[in-house]
């Protein structure tokens, strides 16, 4: 990477940072909480990938808390780690570090240039073996730990609990622990990058969105495309799985999430699946069934339910 591709893309992600993350709201909430911020857990060609960790109250807080990844959305190109201050999520964070859950949301690299999303794969499971590694400085459980996310967030959540970490090699080693989330909730994913049932009224008709995944077309990358499909790699051992999907999503369409669902009846694998009535992607629509509010602490329950305090 060159000199002055480096100071591009530290320009963007500035950018990225003032017109996401640097909103009134957002760092008006930030300060009400208890948090550890910029915590650089790897360096990608000069480029630092950071994370920021939210705790509980101070009267909450163990040696070891159970926590959750957040892997944020943006079409794999775009977004950072403060979506999680999106409607869609603040709910269920709040929710999480009230019952003494630590929730940490990271950056990861977007699919621009040579990397695609099976780099951002690799960065999200050295994020969670980063907080592994350091889970003593952090005060985090080595065994507690799920991850969530929404849309593109949603499917490289999926990815990164269900697949192989042989076959997302990165460059954070743990001998002392191996990745094993115990829940993953994943908002609005695409779930599989082969079926063409999938694709029709979706932003998947159009070759750019393989491109922006894949770094080329299907065709040419046919094996990339079956390791970054969530329903190609689930098994009846994977970790239980909560999505929550609306019925008016043109984005990436409900059947996404039936899809995997059906896949999951024949391999005996632990999906659920809550249909947010009158929603499209991102929850957005007005009279939404079940409201904003219930579907977080429906996620919020889902994930207590799976991770011992």
């Amino acid at each position: 990477m060159s000199f002055y591709t480096k100071v591009i893309m530290v320009f963007f992600l500035l950018f990225q940072s003032i017109i996401y993350g640097q909103t009134p709201e957002v760092k008006e909430l930030i300060e009400t909480l208890n948090y550890k911020k910029d915590i650089v857990y790897k360096v990608v060609d000069g480029i630092s990938l950071e994370m920021d960790i939210y705790y509980p109250n101070a009267d909450k807080i163990k040696k070891n808390n159970p926590w959750m990844l957040h892997v944020h959305g943006g079409g794999w190109r775009g977004g950072d780690r403060y979506k999680v201050f999106r409607k869609s999520f603040v709910g269920t964070l709040k929710s999480l570090l009230e019952e003494g859950v630590v929730c940490v949301t990271i950056e990861y690299r977007r699919t621009r240039g040579k990397s695609t999303a099976y780099d951002a794969v690799v960065d999200a499971k050295d994020a969670a073996k980063f907080l592994l590694k350091n889970a003593e400085k952090y005060k985090l459980d080595t065994k507690e730990y799920g991850i969530w996310g929404g849309s593109a967030g949603g499917h490289l959540s999926l990815v990164t609990a269900l697949s192989k970490n042989s076959d997302f090699k990165g460059d954070i080693e743990t001998a002392k622990f191996s990745l094993n989330f115990k829940c993953v909730v994943s908002y609005f994913p695409a779930t599989s990058l082969l079926n063409p049932e999938l694709v029709p009224g979706s932003l998947f008709e159009k070759q750019d969105s393989y491109d922006r995944i894949l770094g080329d077309s299907l065709k040419n990358k046919p094996k990339l495309a079956k390791l970054l499909s969530p329903t190609e790699l689930l098994k009846k051992n994977s970790p239980p799985i909560l999505l929550l999907h609306g019925d008016k999503d043109i984005v990436l369409p409900l059947i996404n999430s039936t899809y995997m669902v059906e896949v999951a009846k024949k391999k005996k694998a632990n999906v659920e699946l809550l249909v947010i009535k009158n929603a499209g992607h991102s929850f957005s629509g007005s009279n939404i069934s079940p409201s904003m509010e219930d579907l977080n602490q429906y996620a919020t329950n889902f994930i207590l339910s799976h991770l011992k305090k």
